[in-house]
């Protein structure tokens, strides 16, 4: 089960090792932007969705997605504004949002994100769900400036306010408002309209990505505008349905580790299948989600 459960999940895209970067073909990557409100705009490839605020004082980005992509993504940005690019913020450390640091780091872009992300890039990172250990990163990508719960910069006419949330997707997560705008970046606490990557090795947890949607959920109004880590712009509908959908699976997977039911009895039982095909994407049933959230929810450690 193990076997169908890793390749799943490195199929899915979000996660890339250093030998799937290698092969992939990036030519073909399409590179597509759009204004989203204010100064701030969304630009999509292949990776983490990337934030730009753009304007008299320079650009501002939240996330670089991969190193092969840099130079298209910094012509993206180009048509948007000519002007410098000042910053980038981490949301989290995972590659599809950092893995342009080196690149950026070496022009001199200020690189900032929380604490825990620089602590995670500056030493070897072992998954032993995967099996898999990410080399410590390179001088030239990680933060040079870090923070333990909130930043906030000024640029572009605007107050943008970066703060720590909860362990969600990892340890070191950061939501990020752009206040005049009224638009808010979740990083990967929010896949919009999939299951979630949840990386319990990092320190992420199920509940904590509920509690991060409820805490953006009473920060925003109708006309807030929302940037997944992965999936399409969103609003306040997208993320209410969102958190309504993964407390139901949690409640559900709740009910059968306390019936004693095993990860493999829990995956034949086939539970919230009516979500399968609407969030399930190429797994059928999402096994990644599944089994991450088991070993979550049941404290069970997991054992190769």
């Amino acid at each position: 089960m193990l076997k169908r459960f890793s390749g799943a999940l490195l199929l899915s895209g979000i996660v890339f090792s250093a030998q799937a970067q290698q092969t992939a073909d990036w030519d073909s990557v399409e590179i597509t932007s759009q204004h989203i409100a204010g100064n701030v705009h969304m630009i999509q490839g292949r990776g983490g969705n990337i934030g730009v605020s753009a304007g008299e004082d320079g650009v501002y980005l939240v996330d670089d997605q991969f190193a092969p992509l840099t130079e298209r993504i910094l012509a993206k940005v180009r048509e948007i504004s000519d002007g410098p690019v000042r910053f980038v913020l981490n949301t989290h450390w995972h590659g599809d949002h950092t893995g342009g640091n080196e690149n950026l780091g070496n022009a001199g872009v200020v690189i900032v994100a929380h604490d825990n992300v620089y602590e995670r890039m500056s030493t070897d990172q072992m998954n032993k769900i995967f099996g898999r250990t990410t080399p410590a990163s390179p001088k030239a990508a990680l933060p040079t400036i870090t923070f333990n719960q909130t930043t906030t910069f000024h640029l572009n006419g605007e107050e943008i306010h970066a703060f720590r949330v909860s362990p969600s997707h990892t340890d070191g997560d950061t939501v990020v408002f752009f206040k005049s705008s009224n638009v808010i970046h979740m990083g990967d606490t929010f896949f919009n309209g999939r299951f979630p990557f949840i990386d319990t090795e990092s320190g992420g947890r199920l509940d904590g990505v509920i509690s991060t949607a409820d805490l953006v959920l009473s920060m925003t109004n109708d006309a807030t505008k929302i940037i997944p880590g992965h999936g399409p712009l969103a609003g306040r509908e997208e993320l209410t349905a969102y958190r309504d959908t993964l407390i139901r699976a949690r409640n559900e997977l709740n009910v059968l580790i306390a019936e004693g039911k095993s990860l493999e009895d829990i995956l034949a039982a086939r539970p919230f299948e009516d979500l399968y095909q609407s969030w399930g994407g190429s797994e059928d049933p999402p096994v990644s989600f599944i089994t991450i959230a088991y070993y979550d929810l049941s404290g069970k450690t997991f054992r190769q």
